[in-house]
C-alpha cells in the first residue's frame, strides 16, 4: 500500500507536515517541474533557476535519507505541464491508497487541490502548513476581533507568542515594540556595504541554469551571475553571514537607497525563506540570538525581527483572509496601463532605473525600492493594481501570490481601499531626495516642483491627492496634506496638475503580453 505525498517547489523542508509520521517504505514522493507553473506569468529567468535547482538539490537530499522519490523535469517528453496532470500520471504509476499534501502557498493552487479527490477516487488529507508561525485559522479568529487589521498589533501577539526580544517578566526588550522611528538614517558617504554570501553554481544548477537559458530566452532578467543558495545548508550560512557582516547596520539604513549599491545591508535571505530552506522562526532567532550576544544593536534586531515574524505572517494571513476578491481589488479605479520603462529600465528618473537595473539583474529590489519609488510611482501614475502585481510577481525571485499580492494591492497601491493600511504609502521627490543620493545625478530637479525638468514625482503627488480628495480629505493621517493644498494659490495647483498630465501622456504603454 502506497501513499502519494506531492511535495510543491516552495515546500522543500525536511520537517514538512507531510513527511511526518509516514513510514518511508509506505510513501512514494512526487515532485514535479511543470511548464503551467514557469508561465501562468513569465517569471524572471533567475528565479526558475533558483526554484528548480532548489527542487533538485532537495530531492537528492531525500533520497540520501531513504524516500523514495518521483521526480518529474521539465524536459521529460512525457510531462503533462501542469501539476493535476501530474498528479494523474502518479496516480497510474503507484496506484496510492490516499494522497498526502501541505497546504498550498497559492489560491489558484488550493482550487486544484481540491478537486483531487473527486478527479482520481483517491482520498486527499490537505495538512497544515506548520512552518509558519501563525496559521490561517489564527489570523482569522485574531482579524475577527477586529475592525481594522493593523499589523502592529498582530506584531505584537507574534512577539508574545514566539517570547522573541521578550523581558521575563512579558515586557518587550528595551521598553519599546516598535523602533522603526530610529531606521530611517539616510545613506552617508564611505560606509561599508557588505553582500551577501555568493555560492557557486554547482553542476545540478548549472544543468539548470542551462535549461532555463534555452527555454526561457524572452523571459525578463539575466541570469548570468547567479548565485543565491540552492540547499538548507548553503542558506544557513547565509544567514550566519548576513547576522554577522550586515544585521549590526541593517536597523539604522535599512530605508536607504545608493546608486550602484544593490545590496546594502540586507539580507536576501528571502527566496530561501520562501522556498522553505530555512525557516522563519529559526531566521528570526539568529537575530535574537546576535542582540542577546551583543552582537547587534536591539534597533537592527528588532526592525529584522518584525520583518520576518510580522510583516511576513501577517501579509500571509491577509492574503487567506481576503482572497479571492482582493485579487481584483481596484478602490481608486486605476486603469493606465503599465509603462514600458518598468521592462526596460529606460528613464530619466534614476531612483527607477536604478531598481529596475538591480531587479534585471538580480531578480531584487529592497522593500523601499519596491514599495516608494516602483509602487509609489504606479500609485501615482494610476497604473491599474492587477497589472502592477502581476509585474512584480514575474520580476522577483521571492515573489509568490500570498506574499506579493497583498504587498502591491494592499499596501503598495491602496486598491483595497484602506483594509490593510490606513493611507497611502505616498510621497513626492522629496523623500527620495532625503533617503538615497539619487537626485543629485538625476536628469531631473527635485528641488524644482513643475515643468519639464522637475522631478516628475512632485506633480504626480499633488495631482494623485487631487485626483482623490473625496476619497483621502476626511483620513486623519492626511489632513496635513490637503491643508497645504488648500493654501496653495489656484495658479501652483494649476500647475502641478498640468505637469503631471503631460509627463503622464508621455508615458508609453509596455507591449501586449508582457506577463502572461
Amino acid at each position: 500500500m502506497t501513499i502519494l505525498i506531492p511535495i510543491l517547489g516552495d515546500q522543500l523542508s525536511h520537517d514538512l507536515a507531510s513527511l511526518q509520521g509516514v513510514a518511508r517504505a509506505d510513501a512514494v514522493l512526487l515532485m514535479m517541474e511543470v511548464a503551467e507553473e514557469t508561465t501562468y506569468v513569465r517569471h524572471h529567468k533567475a528565479k526558475i533557476a533558483l526554484i528548480f535547482s532548489a527542487m533538485r538539490h532537495f530531492a537528492e537530499e531525500l533520497r540520501a535519507a531513504g524516500w523514495a522519490v518521483d521526480y518529474v523535469r521539465l524536459d521529460d517528453p512525457a510531462n503533462s505541464g501542469s501539476f493535476t496532470g501530474e498528479i494523474a500520471r502518479a496516480v497510474e504509476r503507484h496506484r496510492p491508497y490516499a494522497i498526502r499534501i501541505v497546504e498550498p502557498g497559492e489560491w489558484r493552487v488550493l482550487t486544484m487541490i481540491q478537486g483531487w479527490a473527486k478527479r482520481f477516487g483517491v482520498p486527499v488529507e490537505l495538512l497544515i502548513d506548520d512552518r509558519f508561525i501563525c496559521g490561517i485559522l489564527e489570523f482569522q479568529t485574531w482579524a475577527q476581533s477586529r475592525d481594522d487589521l493593523v499589523m502592529e498589533f498582530f506584531y505584537r501577539e507574534m512577539r508574545r507568542k514566539t517570547g522573541l526580544l521578550m523581558t521575563a517578566n512579558g515586557r518587550p526588550e528595551g521598553g519599546q515594540w516598535n523602533l522603526d522611528k530610529e531606521n530611517r538614517v539616510p545613506p552617508k558617504r564611505g560606509l561599508n556595504y557588505p553582500e551577501p554570501m555568493a555560492f557557486v553554481p554547482d553542476a545540478i544548477t548549472r544543468e539548470v541554469m542551462t535549461l532555463v537559458a534555452e527555454r526561457f530566452a524572452g523571459h525578463f532578467g539575466r541570469l548570468e551571475s547567479f548565485s543565491l543558495p540552492v540547499t538548507a545548508a548553503q542558506a544557513r550560512r547565509a544567514l550566519e553571514h548576513f547576522v554577522r557582516t550586515a544585521l549590526p547596520d541593517f536597523g539604522t539604513y535599512q530605508d536607504a537607497m545608493v546608486t550602484g549599491q544593490d545590496w546594502l545591508y540586507h539580507s536576501w535571505l528571502s527566496p530561501a525563506l520562501n522556498l522553505g530552506l530555512l525557516t522563519p522562526i529559526e531566521v528570526a532567532r539568529a537575530a535574537a540570538d546576535a542582540y542577546a550576544a551583543g552582537h547587534v544593536p536591539l534597533n537592527a534586531a528588532e526592525g529584522f525581527i518584525r520583518q520576518i515574524i510580522g510583516w511576513r505572517e501577517y501579509v500571509r494571513g491577509y492574503y487567506w483572509l481576503e482572497m479571492p476578491d482582493v485579487a481584483d481589488a481596484n478602490a481608486l479605479a486605476a486603469t493606465r496601463p503599465l509603462p514600458g520603462f518598468y521592462w526596460t529600465g529606460e528613464t530619466d528618473m534614476l531612483c527607477l532605473a536604478e531598481a529596475i537595473r538591480n531587479t534585471r539583474d538580480n531578480a531584487y529590489a529592497h522593500h523601499i525600492q519596491r514599495l516608494m519609488v516602483l509602487g509609489n510611482f504606479a500609485m501615482l501614475a494610476g497604473v491599474r493594481p492587477q497589472e502592477v502585481a502581476d509585474w512584480f510577481l514575474v520580476v522577483y525571485a521571492d515573489a509568490y501570490e500570498w506574499v506579493e499580492l497583498p504587498n502591491v494591492i494592499g499596501m503598495s497601491q491602496h486598491a483595497d481601499g484602506g483594509r490593510m493600511a490606513t493611507k497611502p504609502y505616498a510621497s513626492g521627490g522629496a523623500y527620495v531626495d532625503r533617503m538615497s543620493d539619487h537626485c543629485g545625478r538625476c536628469r531631473y530637479d527635485v528641488k524644482q516642483k513643475t515643468g519639464p525638468d522637475a522631478c516628475p514625482f512632485n506633480a504626480l503627488y499633488w495631482d494623485f491627492l487631487a485626483r482623490h480628495e473625496g476619497r483621502f480629505r476626511r483620513n486623519r493621517r492626511m489632513a496635513n496634506m490637503y491643508g497645504t493644498w488648500d493654501r496653495m494659490k489656484p495658479e501652483v495647483r494649476e500647475a502641478y496638475r498640468a505637469s503631471a498630465e503631460a509627463f503622464l501622456d508621455a508615458l508609453e504603454p509596455a507591449e501586449a503580453g508582457w506577463a502572461r
